[in-house]
């Protein structure tokens, strides 16, 4: 799965942005998937969800409208992994820093404010006042040019990890950055190139996992099944776990 995020502070044309790249990677055949970060509760305090969450895991929502799942991730991984699609479309989630940006500016300074060095593009609100580029990044009007900004996205996008292994040498964020400056692919990410000795599947979702915690899974499933009548070494060993 490839991920970018629209960044941008508040009325600068986020929304606008990620629904007119979204509609063209889907006309292209893509599966595509949008996250929102809110900076408000999303459940009503007091509402019968809202209720129901504070009892149980996970709450079901069916209404007129929409369905909906509402539940407590861990953390951004854990999020995502309950994502299945080609790209993963992030409004906000400015902070984040494993996944390319276009940033959604008002202005000039927004630019210079919001450009982490994982920018690939400006867009937004300070598209329409025209002007070719920004801070050394393209300028593109997704209302005029959606076509020319999902060309980028669907060229540049990408997701890492996020688990900082150091197996390459760096962390997943500066790793990032040399990927949007053209020194690195992600193919120099071990996790994402190599094929791991130990893969953890969740629902089809592969769990990343750092070669430490591969050889503790190992090991332990090895040692305790060795214990077992019958077992005998294998090439490959498959364990299943249902939760149905």
């Amino acid at each position: 799965m490839r991920g970018i995020a629209f960044v941008g502070f508040k009325k600068s044309g986020k929304t606008t942005t990620v629904e007119a790249v979204a509609r063209v990677l889907k006309e292209r055949g893509y599966r595509v998937a949008v996250a929102k970060s809110m900076h408000a509760d999303f459940d009503r305090e007091g509402s019968d969800t809202w209720r129901f969450s504070k009892v149980a895991d996970a709450v079901l929502v069916r209404a007129n409208d929409t369905d909906a799942l509402l539940f407590n991730a861990k953390d951004i991984n854990a999020l995502f992994s309950m994502v299945s699609a080609d790209f993963l479309l992030l409004e906000g989630f400015k902070s984040i820093q494993h996944v390319p940006k276009v940033i959604c500016a008002r202005n000039e300074e927004d630019v210079r404010e919001l450009n982490d060095g994982l920018a690939i593009a400006v867009s937004g609100v300070i598209a329409s006042a025209g002007g070719d580029e920004v801070e050394g990044l393209p300028v593109i009007d997704a209302t005029k040019e959606p076509e020319r900004l999902a060309d980028l996205v669907e060229k540049r996008a990408f997701m890492l990890p996020n688990i900082d292994c150091g197996l390459c040498g760096f962390e997943c964020a500066e790793m990032a950055r040399m990927i949007v400056r053209g020194e690195k692919t992600t193919k120099d990410c071990v996790v994402l190139s190599q094929k791991p000795k130990v893969a953890v599947r969740i629902d089809g979702q592969v769990l990343p996992m750092k070669d430490w915690v591969q050889e503790l899974v190992e090991k332990t499933i090895k040692g305790m099944l060795s214990a077992m009548k019958g077992y005998r070494e294998g090439r490959r060993i498959e364990i299943v776990i249902r939760d149905d």
